[in-house]
């Protein structure tokens, strides 16, 4: 069992979660190897939940309320940690990130991120009031090497083509991309239509991220204005996934997709965008 101190527990919920299993196994006078026999995981996986390094799920914390009759304690503070937010998730989901073998993502407004190229990426953050971009568009490229370890799907609703982020020069760059990157033998991407056929469909409200590795399962990271949450309960992830289904059914196909894509690259053309510029403020003589 690892001999680093135990976290803080005032840090926050899943602290206080580590802090209180090592608690309680201290005070049975268990190991880390038995108490993985009870949660059906291994020494090490109780030394990275124990560190906060790795968090409990629920299925493994109705486990221990079971084993050492806690009265529910472990799942209830389980289920208060999931549906609060937590400012490290989107910190915990880039390590899952680099770890997977499968992604799938689900963008309604925006391109996501492992997508994005560097001028979309700094138009994006600057837009959106970070005053100093380049440490975080680094950062967004440098995760971009995920493309070349594992297989990618990702679906784009057709509101993130068509919204303007930057110059037309950087639209038509960040489109020719995504073409690009489409044509790799490991991603996958299509996109769903605007149109009244479409109409309203799950997700609309949030993206959503799944990802799977061989050391981790799965798990499920969304997101909204404010911050995201990750999911790591295999029954609500099992949920996100149908949900990750149900939105797929909307999408086009691949080479349908590309059309659009390219359509949506052709509209963002300097003398385009000029010509609707001057159709919505006409020079009054």
């Amino acid at each position: 069992m690892a001999t680093n101190p135990p976290p803080d527990p005032k840090q926050g919920l899943w602290a206080f979660i580590a802090y209180y299993l090592r608690f309680c196994r201290n005070q049975r006078e268990l190991s880390g190897e038995a108490v993985g026999r009870i949660i059906n995981a291994s020494k090490a996986t109780v030394s990275r939940i124990e560190n906060n390094v790795e968090r409990l799920d629920a299925t493994r914390a109705i486990l221990l309320d079971k084993a050492w009759d806690t009265g529910g304690a472990f799942a209830i503070l389980v289920w208060y940690a999931s549906i609060g937010h937590d400012p490290q998730w989107l910190a915990r989901y880039k390590t899952f990130e680099q770890r997977a073998r499968i992604i799938r993502i689900f963008e309604p407004l925006l391109i996501s991120g492992v997508l994005q190229t560097e001028n979309y990426a700094r138009a994006l953050l600057t837009g959106g009031g970070v005053p100093d971009p380049e440490p975080d568009v680094t950062e967004r490229l440098e995760r971009q090497g995920v493309l070349d370890r594992a297989f990618v799907m990702v679906m784009l609703s057709e509101a993130t083509l068509r919204w303007p982020v930057g110059s037309p020069q950087i639209m038509r760059e960040q489109l020719a991309h995504l073409l690009k990157v489409a044509e790799r033998p490991n991603v996958v991407l299509h996109v769903i239509p605007q149109s009244f056929e479409t109409g309203a469909y799950p997700g609309l409200d949030g993206g959503l991220k799944l990802v799977t590795g061989d050391d981790f399962g799965e798990v499920a990271y969304t997101e909204s204005i404010g911050g995201g949450r990750l999911v790591s309960s295999p029954t609500e992830v099992a949920e996100y996934a149908i949900l990750f289904a149900r939105i797929s059914a909307k999408a086009l196909p691949e080479h349908r997709s590309k059309d659009l894509i390219t359509k949506a690259m052709e509209a963002f053309s300097d003398d385009d965008v000029a010509q609707k510029q001057s159709q919505r403020n006409p020079v009054r003589e």
